[in-house]
């Protein structure tokens, strides 16, 4: 009877869990999802509110209030960017992007208005990183910066080691600021 109360576990490949465990998403994407649904619920419900008070929502105001909470959503949700060694995937609310960092050719580090890392592989592919994600996924950052220091090492990575150089000054600095900041020491 014992036996017959045991659930079944699947067999796993060798290898399959130490794969799984070495795959890092971004720690903040369900909190800022999150955040982006909140912004949106909040124009629908204020504007049928105001509706309301000025005479009632009719149905094409209702469904241009919800078009526009539809719209702001999409604008503010952010990308989904999981990593794992040798891939970067970043998904759009449309697109996804996969970059084979284990085969950079080029990567370009902007620090202006838009802070983010372009990736560009062997095969063509391309795919952007936001700074705040990076500097949110320590671990993230650590296994791009590794496949990307072994691919300059190789000779893949003809662009962009001056600029991963800077971005990693960046994230250093910005990281031990965090940490003098909680500590109480800056």
């Amino acid at each position: 009877m014992r036996a017959m109360e045991q659930r079944f576990v699947p067999p796993h490949r060798p290898g399959e869990r130490a794969a799984r465990a070495r795959v890092v998403h971004d720690v903040r994407w369900a909190r800022d999802a999150g955040a982006a649904a909140g912004c949106a619920g909040l124009l629908l419900v204020v504007s049928l509110a105001v509706e309301a008070l000025t005479g009632g929502p009719d149905l094409p105001d209702t469904l241009l209030w919800a078009a526009l909470s539809g719209a702001l959503f999409v604008v503010l949700l952010p990308a989904r960017v999981v990593a794992a060694p040798g891939r970067v995937s970043v998904r759009g609310v449309c697109v996804r992007r996969t970059v084979r960092t284990d085969r950079l050719a080029a990567l370009r580090w902007s620090d202006g208005i838009e802070r983010g890392l372009d990736l560009r592989d062997t095969d063509g592919g391309h795919a952007r990183i936001e700074l705040r994600v990076l500097l949110a996924n320590p671990r993230l950052w650590l296994l791009l910066e590794t496949d990307a220091r072994a691919c300059a090492g190789n000779g893949t990575l003809l662009k962009g080691i001056g600029d991963l150089d800077r971005l990693a000054r960046r994230i250093e600095r910005d990281t031990a600021r965090s940490v003098f900041t909680v500590s109480g020491l800056d």
